[in-house]
């Protein structure tokens, strides 16, 4: 038996010998990227995992539990959050027996070759007018980690729901982020739940709709993590010299009114669009750049907020590609770092996938790389023969 077949073999037989033992984060690093898959032009599944690869991109987050999806990320080393829709949560929550089938169907047949580390339950719920989905997620939470627990896996997926800015009764300054009263109710159990099993609160924070809802008083350089004097919090007397900051200090501010300060928060999304409408203003490919760029630089440096100091911000960047069948402004189908062909929409160090060969790229995935380097092609090349030899 090869040392990797061993080790392998070692690490299963820890795992069912100590079950409770084993704890897998849903984040390795600190920098992710949502997969949104609303198009009708996009590389294969397999392609996509050739060009994360080539990124270093280690964390995904999608939209629903697609097998396609699963089964092409499977032996890919790269960790994902699935997610179970705003749809299924009804059904979800009257029946703990509909949620174990759900994980038997969608999370149990993919492991371990396919590293899922997450299901979001939900999307945005308690920012929507929904108030019927307010009640039921809940309990949707709940029996989706009670299915997990069956068959074992509540120790190595996280059960979690992001949210949107719209649970805020207040965001400005940092120190008075709080939840809306009306979803108090909602929102401390939901919490309480978290806490008990140790999942972050995910936030989804957009700088770039805040500016664009107020472009004359927001200036562009604080949303967009340039040089500018920045904002003083007054409670706090905390410095903050970006809105990214500023918004996920909000959220933290916002649970520890709620009684839990101890919370992670992560940010589930978190971009800025390449093109946009008249109305739309600084939604352009400069401004998508610059946002990305420096952002990217942000989250490689592993520090935390001004408020939080100590941890480490972690974020998933919306989105991977431009989504051309995605409905509302023309905003929405411009977010990605990536344009539908694997192209990269502007430059922030990523390597692309050859527009001329974006066709065969669906059916073969690996060809049509460009840009990289030698290095790079030494490595893969030493890793299969150290693969071959073990």
């Amino acid at each position: 038996m090869g040392f990797s077949s061993l080790f392998l073999w070692l690490v299963l037989l820890f795992s069912v010998t100590f079950p409770d033992v084993v704890i897998v984060h849903a984040f390795t690093g600190t920098y992710g990227v949502n997969y949104g898959r609303i198009a009708d032009n996009l590389p294969s599944p397999e392609s996509v995992v050739t060009l994360l690869k080539a990124a270093k991109i280690k964390n995904i987050r999608i939209y629903d539990a697609s097998h396609d999806v699963l089964r092409a990320f499977k032996n890919s080393g790269i960790e994902i959050i699935i997610g179970l829709g705003n749809e299924f949560l009804k059904d979800i929550s009257v029946s703990e027996v509909r949620a174990t089938d759900w994980v038997k169907e969608n999370v149990e047949p993919f492991l371990p070759g396919t590293k899922i580390r997450g299901i979001a339950v939900g999307n945005e719920v308690l920012g929507s007018a929904d108030q019927e989905l307010w009640e039921v997620l809940l309990p949707a939470v709940k029996n989706v980690h009670n299915a997990l627990d069956r068959v074992r896996l509540a120790k190595t997926v996280e059960v979690s729901s992001p949210h949107s800015a719209g649970v805020f009764a207040s965001s400005f300054p940092p120190s008075a982020g709080a939840f809306k009263e009306t979803l108090i109710p909602y929102m401390r159990p939901l919490l309480q739940f978290f806490s008990q099993t140790g999942s972050p609160f995910y936030i989804n924070t957009y700088p770039f709709l805040a500016y664009i809802s107020d472009p004359s008083n927001i200036d562009l350089n604080y949303a967009t993590f340039q040089s500018n004097p920045g904002i003083e919090d007054s409670k706090t007397n905390l410095h903050y010299d970006n809105m990214f900051e500023a918004q996920i200090d909000a959220a933290y501010a916002a649970l520890e009114k709620a009684g839990f300060e101890k919370m992670e928060v992560i940010v589930s999304e978190t971009g800025w669009a390449s093109r946009g409408d008249e109305n739309e203003v600084g939604a352009n490919v400069k401004n998508a750049r610059t946002y990305n760029l420096n952002l990217r630089r942000r989250l490689a440096k592993k520090k935390g907020t001004p408020y939080r100091p100590k941890i480490a911000v972690k974020a998933y960047v919306f989105a991977l590609f431009n989504e051309n069948l995605k409905p509302g402004p023309t905003s929405e189908r411009n977010f990605g770092l990536f344009k539908a062909d694997g192209s990269i929409a502007y430059d922030i160090g990523f390597t692309g996938l050859a527009p001329s060969s974006a066709s065969s790229l669906k059916d073969i995935g690996l060809r049509g790389l460009i840009g990289y380097s030698n290095s790079w092609m030494y490595m893969t090349c030493s890793g299969l023969v150290l693969m071959i030899l073990l």
